[in-house]
This record gives C-alpha cells, sequence and structure tokens, in this order.
C-alpha cells in the first residue's frame, strides 16, 4: 500500500515530516516524498490519496480501564450529574426497569460537582432503591456509594472494622453512611457481586472497540483485574482483541503471576506483560490521596496510605527481582515520595521501565528523581482541567506544583500520557488540548489555562501519546515513529494538530485509523 500526498509527522530523531509511505504487510517499507515512494513501488500496489491530511503515529492510552469502560457502557451513567437528585433519578430509572433483587450498578458522580458538596448516603438510594442492592463507582474509583441492602449483603454493620488500606465511612454516631473508601473497603462489596464469566468480559471489550478507533487509539496501557487479562487471551487466541494492549496485573496476583514464571515484556506485538500494579495512595476528589501536609481547612486530613513504605517496598523488590516491572499509583506528594524511595532501592528490568501512575503533586524537590533513576511518569493531561477546582479547593498554594508536565519534562523525565478512561474521556485528542493548554473545552478558567507554566508544546503532548508511550513499554524500537521498520500504526487527522490553533485540537476528526497495516476505522 502507497499513502500519499499527506503530511506524515513521523517523529523520527530529526523531527522530519514526509508525504508519502510505502506500507508491506504490518509494517512500514519507506517514507519519503511523493517521488521518492514511487520510485520503490512495484506496479500494481494499492494506492491511497490523503487529500493533504495529517498523518501521526498510533496514538497510545499508557493508562485506562479497558475492562471497566467497557462493561460500564451498561452501566447507571453518573458522570458530570450536578446535583444529587439528579443521581438519584438516574438510579431509579433503572431500578424501574430492573426486577427486585438484582444489583443495579452506577459509576461517575462526583459530590464536588453538587450544590453543598457533601458525600450521598445509604439513606438517600434507599429511598429510590428499597428492593435492589446498589453499588455506585465515584467519578475517581476510589470510593463506592451502596444502599442498606448492599450493606446488609455484604454483612457489613456498625461493628465491623476498616480494612487495611480503607475505610468504611460512619456518621457521627457511629452508623454507616454507605461510602466505602479505597479498593479494600470498596472490595467488601464488590466481592459480593463477584466477577462475570470471562466470556461476558470478553464479549463487552469486543464490542468496545470501535469506539477506540473512531478515536484514533491503536494501542492501550490497561490496569485493570486478572480477569481482564484472561478475557485479553481470549480474544488474542480468536484473532479479535484489535488493539495493541500492554497489561499491568493486579498486586493481589503477584504470587500467581511470578509462579507462572510471567515478566515484563513476555508475549507478543499484540498482548504483552508490562508489570504488576501496586497503590500507594488514594484519590484527589475524595481526599484520600497521600500528602505530605493536610488538606486545606481538614487539619487532621492527610489522606490514606494504601501501602505503607516497607511494603511498597517489599512488593517492588519481589516483583522486580521477578522480572516484573512496577507500576505505582501515586496521586498525592506523599505518595510520590514513598513510591520514588521505593523504586530507587530495587532492581531495574530491562525489558520495561518502572513507573508511576498519575504523578498529580509532586514535591519540586522529587521532580529530577524520575530521570535520575530511569522511572516513567505516567500521566493523565485531561485531569488537569477537569480537577483543577478541586485541587485548588484541597490543595491550595500546592496546586503550582499539580499536573507539573512542563518540570517534569525539563528535568529530563520521560512522560507517557493517557486518560484513565473511564474516569475520563480516553479520546487522545482532549488529552493533547488539555496539556497545551491547562484549559477545559469551555474555555475556563481563561486564555492562559490553569497554571500556565506547566504547559506543553503540541509536539511535546503528541509524544507523550506515541513515542513516550512506547517507551514505558519497552517497544519504541517497534511502535512510537512512522519510519521504516517500524509497524504500520498510524492515525489519519483532517487538521495538523501541530501547527492549528489548540483551541482547534478537539474539533480535529479522525479520517482513517490503522493498525498493523489494516485500516480498522476506514479513510474517509
Amino acid at each position: 500500500m502507497i499513502l500519499l500526498n499527506g503530511r506524515i509527522i513521523t517523529q523520527d530523531r530529526a523531527g522530519g515530516i514526509a508525504t508519502a509511505m510505502l506500507v508491506q504487510g504490518d509494517s512500514i517499507v519507506a517514507v519519503g516524498t511523493d517521488d521518492q515512494i514511487l520510485q520503490l513501488a512495484p506496479v500494481g500496489d494499492e494506492r491511497v490519496d490523503l487529500t493533504g491530511w495529517t498523518v501521526v503515529p498510533g496514538l497510545v492510552d499508557a493508562h485506562l480501564h479497558l475492562q471497566w469502560y467497557a462493561q460500564t457502557l451498561d452501566w447507571v451513567d453518573l458522570l458530570g450529574v450536578n446535583s444529587l437528585g439528579r443521581a438519584l433519578a438516574l438510579v431509579q430509572a433503572r431500578v424501574s426497569a430492573t426486577p427486585a433483587g438484582e444489583w443495579v450498578l452506577g459509576r461517575g458522580w462526583n459530590q464536588n460537582l453538587w450544590p453543598d458538596k457533601r458525600f450521598p448516603a445509604a439513606i438517600d438510594l434507599d429511598a429510590v432503591a428499597p428492593d435492589h442492592p446498589v453499588y455506585l463507582i465515584a467519578h475517581s474509583g476510589h470510593a463506592s456509594w451502596v444502599n442498606s441492602l448492599a450493606l446488609r449483603r455484604a454483612d457489613l454493620g456498625a461493628g465491623r472494622a476498616d480494612p487495611p488500606g480503607g475505610e468504611i465511612q460512619r456518621d457521627q454516631t457511629g452508623r454507616l453512611t454507605g461510602i466505602l473508601l479505597e479498593d479494600a473497603a470498596m472490595n467488601l462489596v464488590q466481592d459480593i457481586i463477584g466477577d462475570p464469566p470471562v466470556a461476558q468480559v470478553a464479549d463487552a471489550i469486543r464490542r468496545a472497540l470501535p469506539f477506540f478507533w473512531k478515536a484514533g487509539v491503536t494501542g492501550v496501557h490497561c490496569m485493570d483485574r486478572w480477569i481482564a487479562f484472561e478475557a485479553l487471551q481470549l480474544l488474542h487466541s480468536n484473532r479479535e482483541l484489535g488493539l495493541r494492549v500492554v497489561k499491568y496485573l493486579p498486586l493481589d496476583h503477584l504470587e500467581e503471576a511470578i509462579g507462572l514464571g510471567l515478566r515484563s515484556g513476555d508475549g507478543d506485538e499484540w498482548l504483552r506483560i508490562g508489570g504488576v500494579k501496586l497503590f500507594a495512595d488514594g484519590a484527589l476528589g475524595v481526599r484520600t490521596a497521600l500528602m505530605l501536609a493536610p488538606y486545606e481547612g481538614e487539619p487532621e486530613n492527610r489522606g490514606i496510605a494504601t501501602l505503607q513504605p516497607e511494603a511498597l517496598h517489599h512488593y517492588s523488590r519481589q516483583a522486580s527481582g521477578a522480572g516484573l516491572a512496577v507500576a505505582v499509583h501515586a496521586i498525592g506528594d506523599r505518595a510520590n515520595r514513598w513510591t520514588l524511595d521505593a523504586l530507587e532501592k530495587v532492581p531495574s528490568v530491562a525489558a520495561v521501565p518502572h513507573r508511576i501512575e498519575h504523578v498529580q503533586l509532586i514535591d519540586p524537590q522529587d521532580a529530577g528523581r524520575f530521570a535520575a533513576h530511569n522511572i516513567t511518569a505516567s500521566m493523565q493531561p485531561v485531569h488537569a482541567p477537569s480537577d483543577m477546582m478541586m485541587a485548588d479547593e484541597h490543595w491550595g498554594a500546592r496546586s503550582c506544583h499539580a499536573y507539573a508536565f512542563r518540570d517534569l519534562i525539563q528535568s529530563g523525565a520521560r512522560l507517557a500520557f493517557g486518560s484513565d478512561a473511564p474516569v475520563e474521556p480516553f479520546d487522545p485528542l482532549i488529552g493533547i488540548h488539555a496539556a497545551v493548554t491547562r484549559r477545559r473545552l469551555d474555555g475556563r478558567p481563561g486564555p492562559e489555562g490553569w497554571y500556565p507554566e506547566q504547559r506543553l508544546t503540541a509536539t511535546q503532548a503528541l509524544a507523550g501519546f506515541t513515542l513516550g508511550a512506547a517507551q514505558a513499554a519497552g517497544v519504541d524500537h517497534l511502535l512510537g515513529r512512522l519510519i521504516s521498520g517500524y509497524k504500520a500504526d498510524l492515525v489519519v487527522l483532517d487538521q495538523d494538530i501541530l501547527t492549528i490553533d489548540p483551541d482547534a485540537i478537539p474539533l480535529t476528526r479522525v479520517r482513517g485509523t490503522m493498525i498493523g497495516g489494516r485500516w480498522v476505522k476506514p479513510l474517509g
């Protein structure tokens, strides 16, 4: 296949721009001018006129929850709902269509968007769902809101102690409120619901694939549970995977992974092992991110440590000693410091570098430690404008070091960009816009953006979703550039996102998506 008459952003080391490309099988044979490529191509090859459109390397989401996103397409959607009353109305509508006694599941609620910003309670849900157990995951993924029937099904009463690394929220009288903070507490109900069959998870992922192709996503780094790994293996064995997936395995299966002899980099170009996922703390929205100083207005609250420093070091050493890189969720500045302390002391893994997920608040003295120890900063640019008002409210002046993309790049750190979908939309163009402008799509907080000194160039932001993601997965010899010998993963855009007004980036249309030399979103 010959692609002609385009603007091909190769991301080669010289920053070259080509107009044509020769693809054979699943790989790129050559890039250059139209005349150069036509001279190389034999008569009869398929010729595609790009009509001046821009071509970029395949866009990779370096942190999302593929199973969670796919399954929750059928859940009650509370994302962006701006009041408790509206959230309850949506739950009630689902209850009315669900047989009594069956679970009602939902996700996306965010009390910070509601007028009084208070956490909701089980009693609120009881009014609309007295006969259905309800389990609703917060926007952040770090809290769940359940009703009284769900608490009873999980055998949770006022006398139940908080699990290590989690909190069963109680009111002033000691009564359970219906809010469960962090996985350790959330799983007390989640485990009662149980996982669906592997085939059902695989089917949900299969049905979700066209949404990714439409957005120009050719690969993802998946942070879901073990069952997602099984579902991905099933899809792969049936040649139905449809995305290049780097899978990170949950900590509670570390022993099993080691016993099976799994290593970072194992697999093939479609499905490979990234490493093991750990959690150092919680999240900003529910104020469980682990902080060096207290939250604004909450002198007793410094967040929740889901793993203490000794445990972080122990599991990191155990994993890396067995050839598994670690990816550690760390949002607060104390969590990031503890994680850096741990990763600096453990062996590196040749195939895949260690990484920290989110890096939402970093103390300035810690920024240079990423490059010094070859640790990837896996970040989600869309979190910056999405979370800016919460950050200002709960972190105050410290927010000048929140989502510090430029500080990290200038320190030499490698950035890999993602979305954390379904927490945020997985559209990479929205992520690039966020990194470049630090503004919401509606223009807030103003022309300069939120802490504009942390803005990136469009070239840097694109690299985070392409070459940076490939480097984080140890596949930058195959992906992340459009040059000879690399896989033919590419996206055709109707505008050059490197040169247009940044406000036009989210309006750019994906005209075609190719993975391994095959159009998964046909050109048009």
